[in-house]
This record gives structure tokens, C-alpha cells and sequence, in this order.
């Protein structure tokens, strides 16, 4: 049982989601209970949100996989959206205006900014981490610092991990 709390400042918040989130690795190995349960503790800690998950990457296209918030588009192909850049580019991607990003995929029509954060197996994109929200410019750099710690967690869980199929195709 998890007791999970907001404490004092957005930084020692974002540090107890951290640590929460290790914890949770560290105790379990199925993937799917821990993607769920780390969608939902970044829910918690995060202001503002109103979607946050995963997208799996199978074959060229990422599939919905764990989230909270609204049902969501099902598959992205690579490259198409803001998920698909984080995937072809490597890197994370964050969007103040979704509505002046030329191919934005809407799947809540409530969102204006986004971040998407690539997360790696063995070096290759196993999938993305993507967090919507409905305010402007709502993604600074304290958030990707930590939603980048967030993500080399889940790199070396999925290192320890032999997770092929079904989530490579």
C-alpha cells in the first residue's frame, strides 16, 4: 500500500514522485501494473494535467497503452503528432501551443500544451510517456527534469526486462 502526498514545495513533490515511482520498479516486474501505476502517481504530483501515459512502440506505430484521463487516439504512427516526433527525433518534446504545432494529433480537444518524453530499451524507443494538459505553456523546465528522471527509471527497469512480444512486434 502506497500512502502518496503532495509535500511543501513543487520540487520536493517532484522528488517524492521520484522516489515513488523507484520504489514501485524496484518492487514489481510486470510492466503493465507499473506503467499504470506510474501514469497515475505523475497524475497525482503534476498540477494541471488532464491525460498522462504510455504509447508502445509496435512495429511503426506507438499503441495506447496505460493512462489516466479521457480515452485517447489509439495508434500514432512515427513521426505523425507531437508522440510520433519524440519517437523519430529521440528526444522530448514539448509544446506550449498544440494548436500552432503543424500535424497535432487532437485527442482530447480540452489540451493546449504537451510534453512527450521518449522511453528506451536497450538503447532503442520501447515507447513514450506523454503528458497533456489543458493550459497554455504548462511544461517548464523543472517538469522535464524530473519526468527525465521519471524516464531513466523506467530505461533501466525495461534493461532488466526481456519484453518483446506483444509489446514488439
Amino acid at each position: 500500500m502506497f500512502h502518496l502526498q503532495k509535500e511543501g514545495s513543487i520540487e520536493k513533490s517532484y522528488e517524492l514522485m521520484v522516489q515513488t515511482i523507484k520504489m514501485m520498479l524496484e518492487d514489481e516486474k510486470d510492466i503493465i501494473a507499473n506503467f499504470s501505476n506510474i501514469s497515475s502517481v505523475i497524475n497525482l504530483y503534476v498540477d494541471k494535467l488532464n491525460w498522462v501515459g504510455f504509447y508502445i512502440l509496435k512495429e511503426n506505430e506507438l499503441v495506447l497503452g496505460p493512462f489516466q484521463g479521457m480515452p485517447a487516439c489509439i495508434r500514432i504512427k512515427v513521426g505523425k503528432g507531437i508522440c510520433g516526433k519524440a519517437v523519430a527525433d529521440r528526444n522530448v518534446v514539448i509544446v506550449e501551443n498544440v494548436h500552432a504545432f503543424p500535424g497535432h494529433i487532437a485527442c482530447d480537444s480540452a489540451t493546449n500544451s504537451e510534453m512527450v518524453l521518449p522511453i528506451f530499451q536497450n538503447e532503442e524507443v520501447f515507447g513514450v510517456l506523454d503528458l497533456d494538459s489543458p493550459e497554455i505553456n504548462r511544461f517548464t523546465d523543472l517538469e522535464k527534469q524530473y519526468l527525465i528522471e521519471v524516464g531513466n527509471l523506467i530505461t533501466v527497469f525495461l534493461s532488466k526486462q526481456s519484453y518483446k512480444a506483444p509489446f514488439h512486434n
